[in-house]
């Protein structure tokens, strides 16, 4: 069995709760959902779904990267909303980030931490 090895860096939020920001198992690596808040500040700024997810694909590109890979590397993601009828605005940051396409299941959520409006996940190979 491959080693666990827990991602932590500073550009991305700490995590909340009992959990790692992302766990590395072999050349794959599994995120934790990011949700909007903006690491500088510790908190949620952005009002709407455009801001709030490009602040989750920013937090999840600092995960990646400190993680020794790329949305590139993306094979699934998992997105929630607060509200379906944000989809068509975050398809159109989500297809910016995630050109290759991977697999994706995306739900609507009764409700995020911290009353986010949008979370994601990504379990992406590493190299």
């Amino acid at each position: 069995m491959s080693e666990l090895k827990k991602v932590a860096t500073e550009k991305a939020p700490a995590a909340i709760g009992p959990y790692s920001q992302a766990i590395i198992c072999g050349d794959m690596v599994f995120t934790s959902g990011q949700i909007a808040i903006d690491p500088a500040v510790g908190n949620i700024v952005a009002k709407d779904i455009a801001g709030q997810t490009e602040q989750v694909m920013k937090n999840l590109c600092a995960v990646l990267a400190e993680a020794g890979t790329s949305m590139e590397h993306a094979i699934k993601t998992t997105c929630f909303l607060a509200d379906i009828a944000d989809f068509s605005a975050f398809n159109e940051i989500y297809g910016k980030y995630f050109t290759s396409k991977p697999a994706r299941s995306c739900v609507a959520a009764k409700a995020l931490p911290k009353g986010a409006l949008v979370e994601v996940e990504v379990i992406a190979k590493i190299g």
